[in-house]
């Protein structure tokens, strides 16, 4: 897949834009002063995945706990900016890898040029992240594409004109046309890396959906340079489903591969919470490896034919299959246990 080429920007020790692959986040969902249980978080989403987190910040006492936090983990920390200038100065000294923030909504130009000349000193870059929901009245009231890449534009020249160039850029609306029309946009006007995502994109349930309808087709044209999927749930579901996108898309290659069937009439085994307890280990231990739980045997070993091993369901039993020839047949309580054990020969 041909990527966008974009500005090389670096964040903490990782890269992003170029050709570099395309990067995972998530945001905490804890206030950040509360730093033993962000470490946590952002921890276990590092395990899972997470190349960089984000954190929220709200006070001094936010921007300050930056600090505690970057010494317990390892992962670049973003610091999310609203509104007071200083927040984000005392995070820049609290030693965040980058600034989430609006030039045009902090204050005046010396309170810009002091939040950019701390960037520079740094070396920490800015994503400007445009909302529909939160759109510069001065540019448009109506959150169409167009307009949220003037957005974006207005915020982009007030940094290039203080000689700052290492932007990243987000412009993320509920609307999935809207947000794939202006990540269009926005890549013929931008050489900046882009960080997709759609924004209040709800539970996981359609969450998932709404967010891969938009980001899919943006990546499958090379579009984005590092992605959040925005659900009302636990941030780790929120790498969970990244990492299963870029996977099926082929950006994400060393990761497990599951199929399995929806199930019909024909089915006789407890297929649903078997298939899931698969994918779990599967993905828990991070298993390179295609593997298939099938309701039937009819056609079952058939369709999971390019599959490294899988399970075919019968009566109170399962047929054990390798590239889609049938080993041998396990009963139904050893079903798990015996697959696992092949799986970890492989």
């Amino acid at each position: 897949m041909k990527r966008t080429q974009t500005k090389k920007i670096k964040i903490g020790h990782i890269t992003i834009g170029g050709s570099n692959r395309v990067l995972i986040q998530s945001m905490c969902n804890i206030k950040t002063s509360n730093t033993k249980d962000v470490i946590k978080q952002i921890n276990e989403c590092a395990k899972l995945g997470a190349d960089l987190m984000r954190v929220s910040v709200l006070d001094m006492a936010d921007a300050r706990a930056i600090k505690v936090i970057k010494k317990h983990t390892k992962i670049p920390l973003v610091a999310d900016i609203h509104f007071d200038y200083r927040l984000a100065l005392e995070s820049i000294a609290s030693g965040v890898d980058a600034i989430r923030l609006n030039p045009g909504n902090i204050g005046d130009d010396k309170k810009i040029k002091c939040v950019v000349e701390a960037c520079q000193k740094h070396h920490i870059p800015i994503r400007i992240g445009v909302n529909a929901g939160s759109l510069d009245k001065s540019v448009a009231k109506v959150a169409t594409a167009e307009n949220l890449v003037k957005s974006a534009m207005k915020h982009v020249k007030i940094l290039e004109r203080l000689h700052f160039k290492d932007i990243i850029i987000s412009l993320k609306a509920d609307n999935v046309s809207h947000t794939i029309e202006a990540y269009r946009l926005a890549s013929q006007k931008f050489k900046y890396p882009l960080h997709l995502g759609i924004t209040e994109a709800g539970p996981k349930s359609i969450g998932i959906i709404r967010s891969s309808a938009a980001l899919a087709p943006l990546l499958y044209e090379g579009i984005g340079d590092t992605i959040r999927i925005s659900l009302s749930d636990d941030p780790k579901e929120e790498i969970r489903a990244a990492k299963r996108l870029l996977h099926d898309l082929g950006l994400y290659p060393h990761y497990p591969t599951l199929i399995s069937c929806p199930t019909c009439g024909r089915t006789q085994v407890d297929l649903i919470p078997l298939a899931q307890k698969v994918l779990t280990y599967l993905e828990d231990h991070n298993i390179n490896k295609k593997i298939a739980v099938m309701g039937c045997v009819v056609n079952g070993p058939g369709e999971a034919k390019t599959c490294d091993l899988g399970l075919a369901g019968g009566h109170d039993e399962w047929a054990l299959f390798k590239n889609g020839k049938v080993i041998r047949k396990v009963k139904n309580k050893d079903a798990y246990q015996t697959l696992i054990k092949e799986i970890n020969r492989l």
